[in-house]
């Protein structure tokens, strides 16, 4: 391995590591918001705070070691431990790190077996390890998100029938945690459990909009909110919530229509440099074998070179998809 090779390997690993303290350390929001609730605690002496404050002592407590001790160790963790939750799985900090290093030594062990030079093949497990599960997180969530939006109308029309009918809001809302399948189904029962213990019915579903993290709960967060300050038919209001709910989904459907034909485009001109490779490579192999470690012809310069061509590709890529993604 030549000096070249050392010194571009050692300058993508110097960038890595200026990125990752770039976005290290404590969030200051985080940081606020236990001062607040610290002080909250301290010197108001109501009985709600009192009860939030016991709740906050028990699950801190409830904490394994190795959690709170992997903490420090990670950027923002308390974002990351926010993103597992909403997957809707029961994974934890522990296990995610795991799977990281796990699928990172994999990756460089199996770039290292085909000639890649030691420290590129690190670069590359970190980047593989800390990618891929990031990726596959975010769709998890996506697909979790999306799937509480479509039965999210058919929850609130339930809610509606319920007080028609003259139940009370924790019924319908009991109701709705058993009737409904899915992310619904679970984050109403959710709710129902922290209302038991002792939470209002604002903070509890407030807790629930931070999780989820979406507008349309977060709207039926603020209706039942301003109806209990203000009053009038929380039926009618709700049936409203979901006829406007209902036009949002369609109108998210009729833009992904007309967004199709630039998304297609989009996907054609990403995929179109990595067809090409593939058709050079099967008819006429020697032309790109400087890119493959096991070749006579390997060269570390052309395969350092092709991972920038990557690189600006993934960017452009990614500004496409921003330009074509439409937020309603």
């Amino acid at each position: 391995m030549d000096t070249t090779t050392i010194l571009i390997a050692l300058a993508f690993a110097t960038v890595l590591v200026m990125l990752v303290f770039a976005f290290a350390g404590p969030s200051p929001a985080a940081a606020l918001k236990r001062r607040l609730n610290a002080i909250t605690d301290r010197y108001v002496p109501s009985n709600e705070a009192a009860l939030a404050a016991q709740m906050r002592k028990t699950i801190a407590a409830r904490l394994p070691t190795q959690e709170l001790g992997l903490g420090k160790l990670l950027p923002n963790p308390e974002k990351l431990a926010l993103r597992l939750r909403q997957t809707g799985n029961k994974w934890t900090l522990k296990n995610y790190m795991a799977i990281n290093a796990g699928i990172a030594v994999v990756f460089a062990g199996l770039v290292m077996t085909q000639g890649m030079p030691f420290l590129l093949a690190l670069l590359l497990g970190l980047m593989a390890g800390f990618g891929i599960p990031h990726m596959v997180i975010s769709k998890l969530i996506k697909k979790r998100v999306a799937d509480f939006n479509a039965r999210f109308p058919d929850a609130i029309d339930l809610l509606v029938r319920g007080l028609r009918s003259g139940l009370p809001i924790a019924e319908t809302l009991q109701a709705v945690s058993t009737e409904i399948p899915g992310p619904v189904g679970v984050e109403f029962k959710q709710v129902i459990e922290r209302v038991r213990i002792g939470k209002s019915m604002e903070a509890a579903l407030q807790d629930s909009a931070d999780t989820l993290g979406t507008p349309e709960f977060q709207f039926f967060c603020i209706t039942l909110a301003i109806q209990r300050e203000t009053g009038g038919n929380l039926a009618e209001t709700l049936a409203n919530l979901s006829e406007v709910l209902r036009k949002r989904a369609q109108m998210k459907l009729k833009i992904n229509a007309m967004s199709s034909e630039a998304k297609a485009s989009a996907w054609i001109v990403g995929s179109l440099p990595f067809l090409v490779f593939i058709l050079v490579y099967v008819m006429n192999p020697d032309y790109v074998a400087a890119f493959f470690p096991g070749s006579d012809k390997y060269d570390v310069r052309v395969m350092l070179t092709g991972l920038g061509g990557l690189g600006w590709m993934s960017i452009g890529v990614f500004i496409m998809s921003q330009m074509i993604d439409f937020e309603i």
